[in-house]
């Protein structure tokens, strides 16, 4: 599996020339890939049975919370103190709670949350793409903050990311073709979302480029944004079915995913 993962950094920077920017970009660019690749299922526009998306959304988020400490909680941690660390981390927890409360978003489970007055200007279809937006801001930070640390532990953070972003393409694209039958408009926006992890991927390294000592508040801001999504959106949305077993038993699959990447390939 080295040698895979070996294989797959030395692509990705010699595609990118070496340019730090342009391997968070490639990199954050997998998770964008299975994001979409998730999405294809709703070509057959059937719905998938709750039991099934519950242990999927619980899935991502045990690769969520062992990414938010194994990927960037612990290297923040290796570069400044741990003040820097709580504050970052703070900051991220409060930017998701500020884009939770204002922007206009719709859960599958939780329903509507955000702006009422933007309500009513957008069509369901937008207000679940703009809720996975939100779940995928924090990821592509997540991506790119890794990265700037260690280029190896970015494209593990990017591969876990991107296998846990297949049920979160899907239950994009499944209420738009299932409901709608609307199937090229739901993979369009299934890609849309994924396309923001790659382009947040981008920031990290920016930021780092002019300041090194940015690098911890910028890890632990994702690590934040991670686990606040993880706590206020994703567990309780596995939760509202019965099925909490299930959700679990994803959690903690996801869980020993993320951390098996970490320790195998890293």
């Amino acid at each position: 599996m080295n040698r895979i993962l070996d294989y797959i950094v030395n692509s990705i920077i010699y595609w990118s020339g070496g340019d730090l920017i342009i391997v968070a970009f490639l990199a954050g660019s997998i998770a964008a890939v299975l994001t979409f690749l998730g999405a294809l299922p709703a070509l057959a526009g059937k719905r998938m049975s709750d039991k099934f998306m519950d242990a999927a959304m619980g899935f991502s988020g045990g690769v969520m919370i062992t990414a938010s400490f194994t990927s960037l909680i612990f290297p923040a941690l290796e570069a400044g103190p741990f003040t820097n660390v709580v504050v970052g981390f703070s900051l991220g927890a409060i930017a998701i709670f500020l884009a939770d409360r204002f922007l206009p978003h719709e859960h599958l489970i939780k329903g509507f949350e955000g702006s009422e007055a933007l309500r009513s200007r957008l069509k369901a279809a937008w207000l679940i793409a703009i809720a996975i937006i939100i779940h995928n801001f924090p990821e592509g930070l997540a991506i790119g903050s890794s990265m700037s640390f260690d280029i190896e532990l970015g494209v593990i953070t990017a591969i876990a990311i991107g296998i846990q972003d297949i049920p979160e393409g899907l239950a994009v694209a499944l209420p738009l073709a299932g409901i709608e039958g609307k199937v090229g408009k739901a993979l369009a926006l299934a890609a849309l979302s994924g396309i923001v992890e790659p382009l947040m991927a981008l920031i990290p390294p920016l930021l780092v480029e002019q300041s090194i000592l940015l690098l911890p508040y910028i890890l632990s801001f994702a690590a934040g944004a991670m686990v606040y999504v993880v706590s206020h959106e994703v567990i309780p949305e596995t939760h509202r079915h019965g099925f909490e077993g299930e959700a679990t038993l994803g959690f903690l699959l996801g869980f020993l995913l993320m951390l098996s990447l970490d320790t195998l390939l890293g």
